[in-house]
This record gives structure tokens, C-alpha cells and sequence, in this order.
């Protein structure tokens, strides 16, 4: 292990300045991901004519591949450094990017060239897996204990940015030059990332003292929590865009962004509650609002009403996210809150691996509302979740058992 990796931080933490960035390789990283969100559905579907459970496949496949990555890439980030962490994550989305290339040269075999595809996505996962895992250890490390909540809020609300400029502007790239704009974009962003963003900033990750496993042990409820309360996400980004189309609705991309700019919103005027009102109940309260929204695009009868229940939906999950965060890291000691949010993250990984497959194969065409359905009544598992921690709060810092 190399000395500089049991560096402490050089530099106090001063406010959202200091995090600037950690957010900025956190937006290059889910740039990548965002510009292909509202794309890949159609692309699978009306491009290669593959049906609604291969589209959720592709979907899941990323954060299949976030989830095995994510031991691999704390352990890495802690011995190498975050630095490193960083670009080895940046050049692998550059891979995925390639590969999402290739996956064009096989259009006229579907099966070859999604399972071409299969891989860039999974390649793409990892480098999430690692630019995330490095930049969310390295806000924990410069935050003190009443800024849990506004570390893991800040830094979540780059990706949730990212999502929101990304989708529009994929599908404007899509409809002008078809999916290789898109491969050309996931290849050249993380490039120029690694020349323009200051790396050399990025502090040092502290050695865990505990494995793992063992850090799993302590973090599952809340993990499940919020693992529950993603499927409601993960509907919006697989079957936003094939509903609208499915309803001859315009601008399908809207939802995506509906969903994410409530979720940055929530996160500007409110990321300071869970510190202070306490990560149980606000998740509590925010998970049944994300239910009322799932519950709203269900409904739906017309396009804004889809779109105030993606921007519910966002507004919910924003917050549910960090306040099953705070009980995540207060349930265990200082040395091991990064390991503990890698842990906690696998959770959400675990659950859009399955949950976009699965409600791929529980829907068809004039059905694909359904999905909000059962997407709703998931999340509303996260809040009896909630219920349950309230009733146990965390007493201090907890140790693996």
C-alpha cells in the first residue's frame, strides 16, 4: 500500500467549494450515462427490434456491473489513491464508448451487436463504479460528522445534473445522427475530462480497517431502503421514454428531465434535513412522496400528468437516498464511512440489476404503465423500512459483528 493513501486530508472543508471537484468528474462520469438513458431504450427496441425484456437487460446491465465492481474499486481507490481511482474509471467509460461503437458494425445480427452492447454497458458500470466510489470516499474523508447527509446530497446531486442536461441532449443527438453519436460522446467526454479537471486535487482514501463483508452486516437495512426506493428510478430512466412513445406523446426525454431537475432542486433547499431532522424520518416522509409519484405516472392521462409524477418520483428519491445514507454511516466507525457508503450504494446497484429486467418481462405495448404500478408499491417497501429504523435509531457508531 502506498504512503500517500493514509494521508489525512490537507485542506478543511469549506462548503460546496471544496466539493466542486469531486462534482465535476461525478457530472463527466454520468454525462456519459444520461446522454444514452433516454436513447437506449429505442435504440434496442425500434433499432435492433429486440422486445421490452431486452431493453430492461441493457438497462440493468450497468448497474449489474457497478454492483460486482464496487469491492474491487473501493479496495483500489484506498490503496492507489483516489487519483487513481478517478482515471482508470474515466478511461473505462472511454472503453464503453468503443464498444458501443462496435455493437453498430453488427446491426443486422441484433442478438451480436446488443450483446456487444451488453458489454459497453457493463464496461460503463464499473467506470461509474470507481469515479463514484472514489469521489464519494474522498467528500466523506474533508466533512465532519454533522455533514453526512449534505456530502452524500451534493455530490449525488452531480450525477442527478448530468442526468438532466444529458438527456436532452442525447436525444437531440439520436434523432440528428442516430446511436454512434452517442458512442462518439461516451468515447470523447471522459478523454477530455482526464486533460481539464485538476486530479492532482483529489485527496488520498484512508485504509478500511474493516472487510466488506462484514461492513454489509451493519448497513442492510438501510441499504434495502434505499435499494427498494431506486426501483421507482429505475422505472423512470427504462420506461419513461417508451411510454410517451407508446402514447403518441412528444418529447419523451421530458420525463427524465422533469425527474431530474425536481431531484436538484430537493437536493439545493433541502440536503441539510437528514443531518438535522435525522435520516429515518425524512426518509420516511420522501419515500412515500416518490410512491405518490410513481403512482401519478400509472395514471396518467395526459403527458403532464406523467411528468408531475417523474418530478414527484425525483423529489422523493433525492432525499430518500441521503437520509438511508446517514443511517448507513452511523452505524459504523469513522476509518470505515467510505467502505460503508460503497456498501450501502451496492445495495441500489443489487437492485437495478434485477428491477429493470424483471419489470421488462412483466409488460407489454399498450401495459407499459403497469410498470409504475408495481414500481410504486416497491418503494412503499422502502418506507416501512424507514418505520423500522425509526423505531431503532442508530446509538453512535456501530461495528461490524
Amino acid at each position: 500500500m502506498q504512503e500517500a493513501a493514509l494521508q489525512e486530508p490537507v485542506v478543511a472543508p469549506r462548503g460546496v467549494a471544496t466539493l466542486l471537484p469531486i462534482m465535476g468528474m461525478v457530472f463527466v462520469a454520468f454525462l456519459v450515462i444520461g446522454v444514452a438513458l433516454p436513447v437506449l431504450p429505442l435504440h434496442v427496441h425500434d433499432g435492433l427490434g429486440l422486445g421490452t425484456f431486452f431493453v430492461g437487460l441493457v438497462a440493468g446491465s450497468q448497474f449489474a456491473a457497478s454492483l460486482v465492481s464496487r469491492p474491487w474499486a473501493g479496495h483500489f481507490s484506498d490503496s492507489r489513491g483516489a487519483k487513481s481511482g478517478v482515471v482508470v474509471g474515466l478511461l473505462a467509460a472511454t472503453a464503453s464508448g468503443l464498444l458501443y461503437l462496435a455493437s453498430l458494425r453488427f446491426t443486422w445480427a441484433p442478438l451480436m451487436s446488443v450483446a456487444i452492447l451488453l458489454l459497453g454497458r457493463g464496461l460503463l458500470g464499473a467506470a461509474e463504479s470507481f469515479i463514484i466510489t472514489a469521489a464519494v470516499s474522498w467528500g466523506l474523508a474533508i466533512a465532519d460528522d454533522r455533514s453526512t447527509g449534505k456530502i452524500i446530497a451534493w455530490v449525488g446531486s452531480a450525477m442527478f445534473a448530468a442526468f438532466a442536461i444529458g438527456a436532452p441532449v442525447g436525444s437531440a443527438l439520436y434523432a440528428a445522427y442516430g446511436f454512434a453519436a452517442i458512442a462518439v460522446a461516451t468515447v470523447a467526454a471522459p478523454l477530455l475530462t482526464i486533460l481539464l479537471v485538476p486530479l492532482s486535487t483529489v485527496a488520498p482514501i484512508h485504509q478500511a480497517r474493516y472487510s466488506f463483508g462484514e461492513v454489509v452486516g451493519v448497513v442492510w437495512v438501510p441499504g434495502l431502503g434505499s435499494a427498494l426506493a431506486s426501483v421507482g428510478f429505475g422505472a423512470v430512466t427504462t420506461f419513461a421514454a417508451l411510454l410517451f412513445a407508446s402514447r403518441g406523446w412528444a418529447n419523451g426525454w421530458l420525463a427524465y428531465t422533469a425527474y431530474a431537475v425536481a431531484f436538484i432542486m430537493a437536493r439545493v433547499f433541502f440536503s441539510h434535513i437528514a443531518d438535522e431532522l435525522g435520516g429515518a424520518k425524512v426518509a420516511l416522509l420522501c419515500a412515500v412522496i416518490e410512491a405518490v409519484g410513481q403512482a401519478l405516472i400509472w395514471l396518467a392521462v395526459r403527458p403532464e400528468m406523467a411528468l408531475a409524477g417523474a418530478a414527484l418520483t425525483g423529489f422523493g428519491f433525492s432525499l430518500v437516498y441521503p437520509g438511508f445514507g446517514v443511517e448507513a454511516v452511523r452505524r459504523v466507525p469513522a476509518p470505515s464511512r467510505g467502505l460503508a457508503m460503497g456498501a450501502y450504494t451496492a445495495f441500489l446497484d443489487l437492485a437495478q440489476g434485477i428491477a429493470s429486467p424483471a419489470l421488462g418481462l412483466v409488460v407489454t405495448g399498450d401495459s407499459l404503465n403497469v410498470v409504475f404500478l408495481i414500481s410504486g408499491v416497491t418503494v412503499l417497501g422502502a418506507a416501512l423500512v424507514a418505520s423500522w429504523l425509526l423505531a431503532r435509531p442508530a446509538m453512535g457508531e456501530g461495528s461490524p459483528r
